[in-house]
């Protein structure tokens, strides 16, 4: 018992130490570990495995929309990097450098890439001259290097693994296009399969992309109130494309610019898997990214035939499809469902020999703790629906916790106290001074522009801080 207690009270209480909180469980979890290199972490195969079922599944959502992977140098000239300058501009204080070559020093310095617009601008520049060519629709699975000053596992690391997407087309109304069409596939991939609820909406003018004509960008809540930029999507234009002269002739052969766009999703995802759907005992896993379904645990499994039959579950459920393992260790029972629920796992079986006499096993919810007599005969075919319940419950439950921590302010000292007393998001009127934005944030204590959302609510006439006519209604939070 003394060990069952102490694996639960090494996770601090969300609402007593959030950040505590956070780190407790991606350690009781081994997701990841520091490494020797200050700020870039170490993935472990736990939360390795959720990344590459996120992946996984975001990999066949582009493709099904026409994407082709490519892999572009770690390395980028300096001298590419400086044919836009806004955009190095943007990045030159993460920007880590590679000056020597072995024992001889290189003639230019060559950046680690911190992303890869002009890699594939330079590309295309060489390859693309005809409207034969177009579009190029690419996307890398990679990692980038940012050399970040304040750094937390998966939220914000130095290095980071990522996908990078990169188009460019032939027309305007085609770059746009495809640039809402990503934004969506972000959309669905966290909704629907992360569990994950959003705000989505345009970036303001001083929150968008280095380079970028507009941003787009899906925003998660986290449990403490905190905003989560979970994904993005760049417009360019042709701003980039034509500074590394990148032309394409048409059937008349006449020279025409192309528009370029960009979109990005990274592992800070799986921060915010965590901080959604995260309890006191630790990880919550929605099951269709889950590396682990459900794990088996035999109850007094030292009585003949326990283990027989949770090895025949076992097999049965592997052969129907499911990411299943068993935990046939000799701790107690108390503490394999402690790991269990640290870890995440959507689901756990308990199969003992009262369970065998009956024919049934106890199938216990994750998410809910709820136990389900379920015949053994049915289990295989069952076990479905209970992963489908728990993944839409998951979504549900998180919805009404975004939905009820957004707000609205009409004056900023309303918005102020709000931000002072509760935590979330508050919608609020803006005039599109980058001024009154800077202003907003400042006397909120650090409240960003989150997004502008396509469908825009009048709150009220002017703008919230300067009284001058509103623009924009705005999302607005404190941000990791």
């Amino acid at each position: 018992m003394a060990k069952e207690k102490k694996l639960v009270e090494s996770i601090t209480s969300r609402d007593e130490d959030f950040a505590q909180w956070y780190t407790d469980v991606v350690r009781e979890a081994e997701l990841c570990d520091y490494s020797s290199v200050k700020g870039c972490m170490n993935y472990l195969p736990n939360g390795y495995a959720i990344w590459e079922n996120i992946q996984a599944s975001l990999d066949k959502r582009f493709k099904d929309t026409g994407v082709q992977n490519v892999y572009l140098p770690l390395l980028i000239p300096e001298s590419l990097l400086q044919k836009e300058s806004e955009h190095i501009d943007g990045f030159a204080p993460e920007v880590a450098w590679v000056t020597r070559g072995g024992m001889e020093r290189l003639q230019e310095r060559l950046c680690i890439r911190p992303t890869s617009e002009t890699l594939f601008c330079d590309l295309w520049s060489k390859t693309v001259q005809s409207y034969r060519d177009l579009p190029k629709i690419w996307n890398q699975w990679n990692s980038v290097l940012r050399w970040e000053k304040t750094t937390r596992p998966f939220l914000r690391s130095r290095e980071f693994l990522w996908q990078e997407g990169h188009t460019i087309h032939a027309t305007e109304e085609e770059a746009r296009e495809r640039t809402l069409m990503m934004l969506n596939v972000y959309k669905d991939c966290l909704e629907e399969d992360l569990a994950v609820p959003l705000v989505v909406g345009r970036k303001t003018e001083s929150e968008k992309f280095a380079g970028a004509e507009e941003t787009y960008t899906v925003e998660a809540m986290m449990y403490d109130g905190k905003a989560l930029q979970s994904g993005t999507s760049h417009y360019f234009g042709s701003g980039f494309p034509d500074a590394f002269d990148i032309k394409y002739a048409d059937k008349n052969n006449e020279l025409h610019s192309v528009y370029e766009t960009s979109w990005g999703f990274s592992t800070r995802t799986i921060g915010a898997i965590i901080m959604v759907h995260g309890d006191d005992s630790g990880l919550v896993l929605p099951p269709r990214i889950a590396p682990i379904q459900t794990r088996i645990i035999p109850v007094a499994q030292h009585k003949e035939g326990v283990l027989d039959k949770a090895d025949e579950l076992l097999s049965a459920l592997k052969a129907a499809g499911y990411r299943v393992n068993i935990d046939d260790s000799e701790k107690s029972p108390g503490w394999k469902f402690s790991e269990q629920e640290k870890l995440g796992i959507p689901a756990r079986i308990e199969i003992g020999p009262k369970d065998i006499e009956k024919n049934q096993v106890v199938v216990v919810r994750r998410d809910t703790r709820e136990k389900l007599v379920v015949s053994m005969d049915e289990i295989a075919a069952k076990l479905a629906d209970i992963l489908e319940t728990i993944q839409n419950d998951m979504f549900d439950k998180a919805k009404a916790f975004l939905d009820s921590h957004i707000d609205t302010a009409v004056t900023m000292e309303e918005m102020v106290e709000k931000f002072k007393k509760k935590r979330g998001f508050i919608k609020a009127m803006w005039c599109g001074d980058e001024e009154c934005e800077g202003e907003i944030k400042y006397n909120t204590g650090g409240a960003s522009s989150r997004c502008i959302p396509a469908e825009e609510e009048h709150l009220s006439d002017v703008c919230i801080y300067c009284g001058k006519p509103a623009k924009h209604m705005v999302y607005w939070g404190k941000s990791y």
